[in-house]
């Protein structure tokens, strides 16, 4: 009787998990290409919301971290801090092709690196800037693999 109640609380936090994902926005050091996408993502043409994706203001009631840019040194300490004071389960996308690589600002003297080398991400999305189409379909990714 114990593992049903479990298995069902599991498969419940589980849909609730899919259908209300909690997002928040990080920008690392970008040139804000991403950063204007993301915002159009959330426009009523787009409507990411459909999805149950809200963006949050706080990393405390956030579910999902979407970072853009490449780490500086400047931003490195936050984006620890918000990744820490994330409740778990947490998520990492990284947008972008500074996100993913580093992109043009790859080898300059105040960037560390790609998100990766900071904190563990879950979803990739290239592109310089990804268009709203190529974001809602990693975020879709990433709810996806969250039902298995």
């Amino acid at each position: 009787m114990e593992n049903l109640a479990q298995t069902v609380m599991d498969k419940l936090k589980t849909w609730a998990r899919v259908n209300s994902p909690w997002a928040i926005h990080f920008n690392s050091g970008s040139c804000n290409g991403c950063d204007i996408e993301i915002l159009a993502t959330l426009t009523p043409r787009y409507d990411v919301e459909r999805f149950g994706i809200k963006l949050q203001g706080s990393p405390r009631h956030a579910d999902v971290l979407i970072c853009t840019g490449p780490v500086t040194l400047q931003a490195r300490d936050r984006l620890l801090r918000i990744y820490e004071q994330m409740p778990e389960p947490k998520f990492v996308v990284a947008v972008g092709s500074c996100g993913i690589s580093g992109g043009v600002f790859q080898g300059c003297y105040n960037v560390v690196g790609d998100i990766s080398e900071v904190i563990p991400v879950n979803v990739y999305i290239p592109g310089c800037p990804p268009r709203p189409e190529a974001i809602i379909h990693g975020i879709v990714e990433l709810l996806k693999s969250l039902q298995k």
